[in-house]
């Protein structure tokens, strides 16, 4: 195991670091618990077998912006560089919360002058390595290098304003992405939600490979998430309209590894005129009975209301702005171990 750190962006620290630590175990990884690991600071550190799989716990991630090695602490860190810097390579060096300043900066001028001084080169446009100054407890003046970003822009191009069929309701990509982290969602896994909606969440599911099934009362909004899937070059093991209270599974032998869902929270949203709770609290215990042991279930509710009993355990919550005028939480279940 080597251990990585993961520079979270600004939109919800604590929902970041659930991501990152949950992303990490869907990878053969997982949390640290250390200074560093407070949800103040921006770094999350977590351990994983290889450098290739802190390359793809990057390409999972939403809510960060870079993957990062510790180069050494202090001393160590500026010995690194001048190591670092007899390949002859270009490189930056900038400080973590900072991206774009340092110019008088005395750590990014020592750590400069280091990397320089054996025949490396400053190139702050087109680096081919890129150090990081941080400044968290336990890690201060430490020099970590970047593994591997965070495709922020990637994930923008999938708002909802840049799919075929748009609703004004859907969860932000960045968000969807988040939750199916949390499910803790590996290829090949069968991930389902039973209120499809535009598909946000299944269209994340099935990025990371998994195998998609979801239900949806509404005709319109299952043709619409398979106008989004085709837009993003996936397709769903099996879409069905319906009542996901009354449907029967197609094959109640088949497990789903996880469910994942983003259930109404209003009349507007589709619930034939029954209050959305009791929509919620019929549909997914009973789905949940279709969901193996050792998988998640993740929700995005409002608060107030606990649709899952035992044998089911909430394990987080999460409570996060999703618009400006509505508050959901990010709920994480897992199933709790039999007592005797």
């Amino acid at each position: 195991m080597i251990r990585a750190y993961v520079e979270r962006s600004g939109e919800s620290l604590p929902l970041a670091r659930a991501e990152v630590i949950a992303a990490a175990e869907a990878l053969g990884g997982g949390g640290v618990t250390s200074p560093a690991a407070r949800d103040s600071g921006e770094l999350v550190p977590v351990d994983l077998p290889d450098l290739a799989v802190v390359r793809s716990l990057a390409g999972r991630l939403a809510l960060a912006r870079r993957c990062l090695i510790l180069l050494g602490a202090r001393k160590e860190g500026l010995d690194g560089l001048r190591d670092a810097g007899r390949e002859g390579r270009t490189a930056s060096v900038r400080r973590l919360g900072r991206p774009s300043g340092g110019g008088r900066d005395p750590g990014i001028e020592d750590a400069g002058r280091a990397y320089t001084a054996t025949g490396g080169r400053i190139d702050l446009e087109r680096p081919e390595r890129r150090f990081w100054l941080a400044d968290e407890r336990g890690l201060e003046g430490a020099v970590l290098e970047e593994v591997a970003p965070v495709d922020r822009r990637s994930i923008a191009g999938r708002s909802m304003r840049a799919l075929p069929f748009q609703r004004p309701v859907s969860l932000p990509p960045r968000y969807a992405r988040a939750a199916v982290n949390l499910a803790r969602v590996r290829p090949g896994d069968r991930v389902v939600d039973p209120f499809l909606g535009t598909g946000a969440l299944l269209a994340e599911a099935g990025l990371l490979g998994a195998r998609i099934v979801g239900i949806d009362r509404d005709p319109a909004m299952v043709r619409g998430a398979l106008r989004n899937f085709a837009h993003l070059g996936l397709s769903a093991e099996e879409l069905r309209v319906g009542d996901a209270g009354t449907i029967e599974r197609s094959d109640p032998s088949a497990a789903f590894d996880a469910l994942v869902s983003d259930p109404p929270y209003g009349r507007a949203s589709g619930t034939g005129g029954e209050e959305a709770r009791n929509v919620v609290e019929r549909v997914v215990p009973r789905w949940s009975e279709g969901v193996r042991s050792g998988g998640r279930i993740v929700l995005v509710l409002p608060g107030g209301y606990e649709p899952l009993g035992m044998p089911w355990r909430k394990i987080l919550h999460v409570p996060v702005r999703v618009h400006r005028s509505l508050t959901r939480e990010f709920r994480v279940y897992e199933r709790a171990s039999r007592v005797l």
